[in-house]
């Protein structure tokens, strides 16, 4: 006989009387919270477009706003954006210009590096300004090389080449001495790009709590820094910076048309053909010895 088939469970479905749970509704956003996280997401987006809008230097300024913040002591970036503004009105030949040349002879000496270095650019871009030429040669014995740098470059633009030994400075490696003896906390790594005034090192001074900072004169690339741990004598050699591309490419531009033969020495090494050198800087460097020779050969 066939085996007799299984009964099947029965189901049972709950009905409206039923006292199963019943899913309990989506608890929805307050209008509250709704209006917070809008606020909250909208200044997530507008922060960094604020910082950046009052620290950008191409934010145009009016004529009332550029002489404000040429004065404003209290905030150098003010000066420097001025200064930026009002180099760009000087290179499309503006005579409203003029107005501010003798602030550019008075900043010349500001206490603020990067004042100084921003305005001894800014005043290469016109050699007729009244007191330009007689600032520039000052700022050739400023405290920064940088600066020296920046001013000799913009003397040439006068032609005038007194300031030819700060545009081979320009071309060398940045050697900077312990500030003490001491031992180093912490470094940054060979072949790391830095700005001007990026932090290399951390030094602890030998019988001091308190570390020192030990920052870059110039920007460019580390070539060399001790190791965390490593102990070093003050004034000894504690970091080695080459100099940045645009800074080398600038230098080699001015002694393409001062340059003498005595420089080749230092413009050669631009011409090797190294991950490290750009090919605008090496062909500018090939460009600049054959001036130079050509300019030896003429005399």
């Amino acid at each position: 006989m066939p085996a007799e088939s299984e009964t099947a469970p029965e189901i049972r479905i709950p009905g409206p009387n039923s006292n199963s749970a019943e899913p309990k509704p989506k608890r929805s956003i307050s209008p509250t919270h709704k209006i917070l996280f809008f606020v909250t997401g909208w200044l997530i987006v507008l922060m960094p477009f604020l910082f950046w809008w009052n620290t950008w230097f191409g934010r145009h300024l009016s004529d009332q706003q550029l002489t404000e913040y040429l004065h404003d002591n209290k905030k150098p970036r003010h000066i420097q954006h001025a200064l930026v503004q009002l180099g760009d009105r000087m290179t499309h030949n503006d005579p409203t210009a003029k107005q501010w040349y003798p602030d550019l002879v008075r900043l010349a000496a500001n206490p603020v590096e990067e004042v100084r270095n921003t305005d001894a650019w800014v005043m290469g871009q016109d050699t007729s300004g009244t007191g330009f030429h007689e600032a520039l040669l000052k700022m050739l014995q400023d405290s920064s090389p940088m600066v020296r740098g920046n001013a000799a470059l913009s003397l040439v633009r006068f032609g005038d080449a007194t300031g030819r030994p700060q545009i081979i400075a320009l071309l060398q490696p940045s050697q900077i001495s312990a500030p003490a003896a001491g031992k180093i906390l912490d470094a940054d790594r060979p072949g790391t790009a830095i700005h001007q005034g990026g932090l290399i090192a951390k030094l602890a001074p030998a019988g001091s709590s308190q570390p020192i900072d030990v920052r870059s004169p110039i920007p460019g690339r580390i070539r060399s820094v001790p190791e965390p741990g490593a102990t070093v004598a003050a004034g000894s050699e504690l970091a080695v910076v080459d100099p940045a591309t645009q800074q080398v490419w600038e230098a080699l531009r001015a002694l393409y048309l001062i340059g003498q033969p005595d420089d080749l020495a230092a413009v050669r090494p631009w011409e090797r053909d190294l991950p490290e050198i750009s090919n605008d800087v090496r062909r500018q460097a090939a460009e600049t010895e054959k001036a130079i020779e050509s300019r030896a050969a003429a005399k």
